[in-house]
């Protein structure tokens, strides 16, 4: 299991990896505020925990195992972003701050009954489907509903 840090540096670099393609070091240093060498320290254990491919002034890419879980972490925040939102009724600035404090506290289980609750509560689909945070099966409906 990797820190909330780390999920951090993970989520921006998926992030990154779908607008620009290739990302380096000073890529996800700007993007988060940070220095760089927090950036390669972050790396190093991302690295570690076979999350990226990365060598020292290289590009950085991410692995199966890291993609899926920058996949998780966005997911678990629009599901949590969504219910403060558009169940709860808080401005988006406040919804934002509010979900990316939480989501990363959320078990899997409370992430995938929320999922429902919020799907049902604002009519995206039944979610028969047997929603699974693990699967991304839905996104695009949670997606459809925030543009």
């Amino acid at each position: 299991m990797v820190s909330k840090a780390l999920e951090e540096y993970l989520k921006n670099m998926y992030v990154l990896k779908k607008q620009y393609g290739n990302i380096r070091v000073t890529d996800v240093a700007k993007k988060m505020n940070c220095s760089k060498p927090s950036v390669n320290k972050a790396l190093h254990n991302l690295k570690d925990n076979n999350l990226v491919i990365y060598e020292t002034y290289g590009t950085i890419d991410l692995t199966e195992q890291g993609e899926d879980l920058a996949k998780k972490i966005l997911e678990a925040y629009d599901i949590v972003y969504l219910f403060f939102k558009d169940v709860l009724n808080l401005n988006s600035e406040e919804a934002e701050i509010e979900a990316e404090k939480i989501k990363s506290n959320l078990s899997d289980n409370t992430i995938n009954e929320l999922a429902k609750y919020v799907h049902k509560v604002l009519d995206l689909n039944s979610l028969d489907c047997n929603y699974d945070i693990n699967q991304e099966k839905c996104r695009s409906c949670v997606r459809r509903k925030i543009n």
